[in-house]
């Protein structure tokens, strides 16, 4: 096999960053000129993580196929310039899910299922498919495996096994371990301890695996001194320990662990025929983030902002078009359930723009809606997404149009003046096929997911943006716009500048006379990235920063 793997653990504790350790090396080892795929294994026993409320686990991430995964593959898409899909995430819930049919359809032929060898197996093959499938020219030549959670949970041991077997089976110069782990700083004794370290080397040791190369978070640069002892300790070779240092902006890590070598002794240590790195690319981001010539604050009105790795894409998309206007970008997160009509001049007061994300549910729903009136009123860019948008629909309904039930399905079923409904049917534009889905049972699956064309209207703020005709954009929702009031609110002034190629689907909604009031349906913030903000948060945020200065 052509294909190279480099398996990244962590220990001590969780949320040290593997995630963006994995997507900086794989963004490294890209500009190196190597192909580079990614993946991601999560042990916990959802089946993905679509039905996960996301104070317990953040965003949930939607790739173009329509996979709801972990928020990382966020981290890999931005940091790698590429587009991942179902194989690049799976969670011990498929993997479970995928041998119980199995077992039922009779493919074990009557034996004993069991964790070893059926468990670890099914592992296997979702590790092995990022090459397995692929001719040999298109095959990667590094496949970057993260599993998640901490070694000595309970619930990564199948994976952990996965992967002992899996390196013994390709050879020690095929497979790489990378273990991160915490080296914290005792201020009080003026030193680092090295000794949860130790412990999580100690604990991947018991189950059989070596690590290659130990990754230290820390706070700063750990002494070469230090390195040794960890070195020494940990039975790793002098020269792979490397730091992984805190930062002010998570695109630094790519030039950091460059200048630590980091991507030079993996590429040393798995024999890869790499070139040197073409880092221009991440220095300029950096020197433009650094220097910036304007200033603007964005009010984002949800509900989970409590929790900021909720808006994990959302907050870096506007990171991305902050960059590309040469600003800062200043996010205030307002808490939705908290605004009234009383009080949302002030609870708004100093915001340039105001963006509503989407979310699920009727809790902080009017807060939003005033939100959204107060931006309409006052002439403040607006951008609304998902249930954002809806609110919108809503907030125009009510306030312009003089429908004053006017809501959603999802919170007044019954309500005679519902503009948004439940999706009765979906047309795949994919494959030009249509079909009935009931999504008032199971929740998981049962949405729109994944990329969509939509057609846009020339001379609207959309077509400005995009400058195209056509786009994909990504879904996920289970309640969209009601047709049976379209011609209702043209007539009031909305301006439906997107929609699906068959004029089903309402995807872009905008209102005239205001600096820059845009609505969407699909989640635009999946699609941005580092190097080249996503067209709509680029044109809200330049409608911010001259709403600022004016």
């Amino acid at each position: 096999m052509k294909t190279k793997f480099i398996f990244v653990t962590g220990g001590v504790l969780s949320s040290l960053g593997k995630g963006l350790a994995a997507a900086s090396l794989g963004a490294l080892l890209k500009a190196r000129g190597l192909k580079v795929t990614i993946q991601k294994l999560d042990p916990y026993i959802n089946v993905d993580p679509g039905t996960m409320n996301p104070f317990q686990h953040g965003e949930v991430y939607v790739t173009d196929d329509g996979a709801e995964t972990d928020l990382d593959l966020g981290h890999y898409e931005r940091y790698l310039g590429i587009s991942l899909s179902k194989r690049n995430s799976t969670s011990a819930g498929r993997v479970y899910y995928t041998v119980l049919n199995k077992e039922r359809r009779g493919d074990y032929l009557g034996g004993t299922v069991q964790v070893i060898p059926h468990i670890t197996d099914e592992i296997k093959r979702c590790m092995l498919s990022l090459a397995a499938d692929a001719s040999p020219e298109d095959a990667p030549d590094v496949a970057i495996i993260e599993i998640g959670g901490t070694v000595g949970d309970i619930e990564s041991l199948p994976f952990l096994e996965a992967m002992r077997q899996l390196r013994s089976e390709l050879g020690r110069n095929n497979c790489l371990n990378i273990h991160l782990t915490l080296v914290p700083y005792l201020r009080a004794a003026g030193e680092y301890k090295t000794k949860p370290t130790q412990h999580s080397v100690k604990e991947l040791l018991s189950i059989g695996v070596q690590p290659d190369i130990v990754l230290c978070r820390c706070e700063e640069t750990i002494p070469t001194e230090l390195k040794r002892k960890i070195s020494l300790f940990c039975n790793v070779e002098e020269g792979a320990v490397f730091s992984s240092v805190d930062v002010k902006n998570v695109y630094e890590v790519p030039l950091k662990f460059y200048e630590e070598g980091f991507d030079q002794k993996v590429v040393i240590m798995l024999q890869l025929n790499a070139g040197n790195p073409k880092l221009d690319p991440w220095r300029k981001l950096i020197a433009d983030f650094n220097n910036p010539k304007h200033t603007v604050t964005i009010g984002i009105v949800g509900k989970y902002v409590d929790l900021k790795e909720a808006y994990k894409s959302l907050h870096e998309a506007l990171i991305h078009a902050g960059v590309a206007n040469f600003a800062t970008v200043q996010l205030r997160y307002v808490n939705s359930e908290e605004i009234s009509k009383d009080n949302v001049a002030d609870m708004l007061a100093g915001c340039n723009g105001v963006l509503v994300p989407g979310g699920f549910g009727y809790r902080g729903v009017e807060g939003k809606i005033e939100a959204i009136r107060y931006a309409r009123e006052n002439k403040i860019p607006f951008f609304g997404i998902c249930l954002g948008m809806q609110c919108a629909v809503m907030e125009f309904s009510r306030n312009v149009a003089g429908i004053s039930d006017a809501n959603s399905e999802e919170f007044v079923p019954d309500c005679e003046n519902n503009v948004i409904y439940l999706i009765k049917e979906w047309f795949d534009f994919r494959t030009n096929k249509r079909e009935i889905r009931d999504c008032t049972s199971d929740k998981g699956g049962t949405m729109r997911l994944g990329a969509y064309p939509c057609k846009l209207k020339k001379g609207t703020k959309a077509y400005d943006a995009y400058k195209a005709d056509e786009i994909f954009e990504r879904h996920r929702h289970r309640y969209e716009f009601n047709n049976k009031f379209k011609a209702i609110l043209e007539e009031k002034g909305l301006i439906f500048s997107g929609t699906s190629p068959d004029d089903e689907l309402m995807e872009i909604v905008e209102i005239a006379n205001h600096p820059w009031f845009v609505g969407c349906q699909f989640h635009p913030e999946f699609k941005s990235n580092p190097m080249k903000a996503h067209p709509l948060f680029r044109d809200f945020i330049a409608a911010s920063i001259k709403n600022n200065e004016a």
